[in-house]
């Protein structure tokens, strides 16, 4: 993967928010996932396309966390979200 790259939800998914987690449908497989606080912050934020590091440093401006860190755990909550088909990585 790229080290910048443009993140964007998929169109083969429905997503609600449910007090401050979210809950996505692959409309496809017809799987559930659930998102925590903080996954569903990312979630909202890549609802409009967005390049890797614009979410990072929304994240690390929001949340107490060091810009290592959270580029490492976005990195693979974004990888698991892209092995679920529910978003799409343009380079």
């Amino acid at each position: 993967m790229p080290t910048d790259f443009t993140i964007v939800v998929s169109k083969y998914q429905v997503s609600r928010d449910l007090a401050e987690e979210a809950v996505i449908l692959n409309t496809r497989s017809g799987i559930y996932y659930g998102l925590d606080s903080v996954g569903a912050r990312v979630w909202n934020l890549m609802r409009q396309p967005r390049k890797f590091s614009e979410i990072c440093q929304f994240i690390t401006a929001e949340y107490d966390v060091a810009p290592a860190s959270c580029a490492r755990d976005l990195r693979e909550l974004l990888d698991n979200l892209h092995a679920y088909g529910l978003i799409e990585i343009d380079p």
